[in-house]
């Protein structure tokens, strides 16, 4: 008798395989790059996808010097303001502080707390600060209600205290945060699925067209013994809206719109500034992202560097 082979199916990296409970994942931002800018992240929407006219001028590169076309995203980054300041001591928050100057529709849109305080009223207990941001998105027309994440900073502790009284009630616009060729990850959601079958969410192979009760389904549910289904099984279920990361996306490009891209399809008009990244990003059309440093950038990745000619 033949030896029995039965390789799992799926990562059990993504586990459990359910919707993410928000649009804006959690990060790690101790693991973020502290390299860059004071800032270390930024909320952007989606636009779609294109392919872009480009000069490749990266070096050791075999298409060195020559116009190629490369596949491209765009994301629209209304800007940002600081809604309050975290203190943290040890990896706990400790307290935080309210910002001044909220806008007034900010507060019919979510819950404020009542108490507020003074950034100058703080103890020195803490040893690392965050702030909680929230973006303009009524200025790019899509909704009303804003987005809001924490931020890491980066720096040393001063400085980071320093960055935040002189931004408070501030707009903080996108190219104060990234440049043209840097490397930048982005975090979101897949797109959603709903409830599909094993074969779609799993990849396992049809069962031949003899088989009975289905072929859309696996042969066998497990052994006697241990007589239950274990979670290693390929079932079905949920499908998308999971959280990813898509590193090292190169930005080749980086502006004001000022009427340059208008009628995209499911979209519209991009009224802001804008951010091209080479490649593909996670997600549809007005999906929300969270634009970060890298985590775990590469040299080939970093060494890309495409000067923009058109988009197509």
């Amino acid at each position: 008798m033949s030896t029995i082979r039965r390789p799992r199916k799926g990562s059990l990296q993504f586990w459990p395989r359910k919707r993410a409970r928000k649009f804006l994942p959690r990060v790690n931002w101790s693991s973020v790059s502290d390299r860059g800018k004071n800032l270390k992240g930024f909320i952007c929407y989606k636009v779609g996808m294109a392919s872009a006219y480009v000069k490749d001028e990266t070096p050791n590169s075999m298409t060195k010097g020559k116009k190629i076309i490369v596949p491209v995203t765009i994301l629209e980054c209304p800007p940002m303001k600081i809604l309050s300041i975290r203190f943290y001591r040890a990896g706990i928050p400790v307290s935080e502080v309210l910002a001044e100057n909220i806008d007034k529709e900010l507060k019919s849109k979510i819950k404020m707390p009542k108490k507020k305080h003074k950034i100058d009223e703080m103890k020195k207990e803490y040893d690392d600060i965050r702030i909680i941001v929230y973006s303009h998105v009524k200025k790019t027309g899509l909704k009303k209600t804003p987005d809001i994440s924490e931020l890491g900073l980066s720096g040393s502790v001063d400085e980071k205290l320093a960055f935040v009284k002189e931004n408070l009630g501030k707009e903080i616009t996108v190219s104060s945060v990234f440049e043209k060729k840097q490397v930048v990850d982005a975090h979101g959601l897949t797109k959603g699925h709903g409830f599909s079958g094993p074969v779609k969410r799993f990849g396992i192979t049809l069962k031949s067209h003899k088989s009975e009760k289905g072929r859309r389904r696996p042969g066998s549910l497990g052994p006697w013994h241990p007589a239950r289904v274990t979670y290693m099984t390929p079932m079905a279920g949920q499908l998308g809206m999971f959280s990813r990361i898509s590193y090292n996306q190169s930005i080749v490009d980086l502006g004001k719109a000022e009427g340059k891209f208008s009628n995209i399809k499911n979209y519209g008009e991009i009224r802001g500034d804008y951010m091209i990244l080479y490649g593909s990003v996670q997600g549809p059309a007005k999906r929300q992202l969270l634009v970060t440093a890298p985590s775990r950038e590469t040299k080939k990745q970093k060494k890309k560097h495409f000067e923009l000619i058109e988009l197509r």
